[in-house]
C-alpha cells in the first residue's frame, strides 16, 4: 500500500464518484479505478458498494476513510516538522560560552536576534572555559562555542575571530596602584598576582608571561591560580592579589574592583566562535550566519587550518 492509494481512496470516498475524483486528481478514470481495485485487493475486502450509477462507501469503507484521512494528516505533519529541521527553523542548538566572552556585545546580540528570527529553535547554553569547549565541540557534545583563542587550532575545528580584547589590571579599590597616574609592568614586580592556570589556555599563558618578561616583570609573584574570570574577580575583591582581565570585564565588574590600564601591556585576547568542520546542521549554519551578520567588519569565516 502506498500513500497515493490512500489519496485516491479519499478522493473517491468523499465524492463517491469515480469521474469527479478523477477530475479532482487530474488522472484518467480507468487508472483511478484500477488503483482502487489494487487497494481493495491488498486489503482483502471491498471498500465500496458498486451501484448501477456510481459507488457508495460500505461500512468498512466509512471506517477506513476516517483512518486514511488521519494517516495522511500525520504524514503531512511529520513532513512539516522534518522540513523545519532541514531548513534550520526548528531543532536544538548547544552552545558553550567562556565567561570572558559572555558580555561581548556581538554574543548578546547574536542570541537576541537568533531567538527573534528562529523562535522554535531550542538554545541550550553552557558556561565552559575555552579548552573544555574545544573538547565538547570535537566530541559533538556542543554544536558551537564562544571561546578565547586556543592556538594552535585542532585540524577538525573551524573558527571565526569576531573581536579581540585588551588586557587590563584588576585591583581592589584603595590599592596603591589606583593612585598612580601611569602604571608600567616593572611597577608590578613586588605585587601578589592571581593568575589563570596554564592548562586553561597554554599559548595565551605563554604570551602573557613573555610580554611581562620583556618589560621588566620577568617573574610575576603568583600567589593563587584560578580557572575562570568570576573566581579571579572574587579573589581580587578579597584583596588576595591583583589580576589580568579583559577590558570588557568593565560591564561585569564588582563594585569593589578598579580596572587599570598598564601602558606597556599590549597583549590582546582574541575572541572566536568555534564549530566542527563537518557539522552541517542547518540550525548551526543559520546561527553562524547570524553571528557573522552581527559584525560586518570582522574577518570572514574560516577553517582552523586557514
Amino acid at each position: 500500500m502506498e500513500l497515493r492509494h490512500l489519496r485516491y481512496f479519499i478522493a473517491v470516498g468523499e465524492g463517491q464518484h469515480f469521474g469527479q475524483a478523477a477530475n479532482r486528481l487530474h488522472v484518467a478514470q480507468p487508472a483511478l479505478s484500477r488503483q482502487i481495485r489494487d487497494l481493495e485487493r491488498e486489503l482483502g475486502f471491498l471498500l465500496f458498494d458498486r451501484l448501477p450509477r456510481g459507488v457508495r462507501l460500505n461500512s468498512a469503507g466509512k471506517l477506513f476513510l476516517n483512518d486514511a484521512r488521519r494517516i495522511l494528516q500525520d504524514v503531512d505533519e511529520a513532513k512539516r516538522r522534518a522540513e523545519r529541521i532541514a531548513l534550520g527553523k526548528a531543532g536544538t542548538l548547544r552552545i558553550g560560552i567562556a565567561t570572558a566572552v559572555s558580555w561581548h556585545g556581538l554574543v548578546v546580540n547574536a542570541f537576541r536576534e537568533f531567538r527573534r528570527q528562529q523562535p522554535d529553535v531550542e538554545l541550550v547554553l553552557q558556561h565552559l572555559v575555552s579548552v573544555h569547549q574545544v573538547e565538547a565541540v570535537l566530541s559533538d557534545r556542543l554544536d558551537a562555542g564562544f571561546a578565547a583563542a586556543m592556538t594552535p587550532w585542532h585540524k577538525d575545528l573551524a573558527h571565526w575571530q569576531f573581536a579581540e580584547d585588551r588586557m587590563v589590571l584588576a585591583a581592589p579599590k584603595g590599592h596603591p596602584l589606583t593612585k598612580q597616574e601611569r602604571i608600567r609592568l616593572r611597577d608590578l614586580r613586588s605585587m601578589p598576582f592571581i593568575w589563570f592556570h596554564r592548562w586553561v589556555n597554554p599559548a595565551f599563558y605563554d604570551q602573557m608571561m613573555g610580554a611581562c618578561a620583556r618589560r621588566g616583570l620577568s617573574a610575576p609573584r603568583v600567589v593563587q591560580e584560578a580557572t575562570d574570570r568570576d573566581t579571579v574577580l572574587g579573589l581580587v575583591q578579597c584583596r588576595i592579589g591583583i589580576a589580568w582581565v579583559t577590558e570588557s570585564t568593565r560591564w561585569h565588574c564588582p563594585k569593589g574592583i578598579v580596572l587599570l590600564p598598564v601602558v606597556d601591556m599590549n597583549v590582546r585576547l582574541p575572541f572566536n566562535v568555534i564549530w566542527k568542520k563537518n557539522n552541517t546542521s542547518p540550525v548551526l549554519q543559520k546561527f553562524l550566519a547570524q553571528v557573522q551578520g552581527g559584525n560586518r567588519t570582522a574577518p570572514r569565516l574560516q577553517s582552523a587550518s586557514g
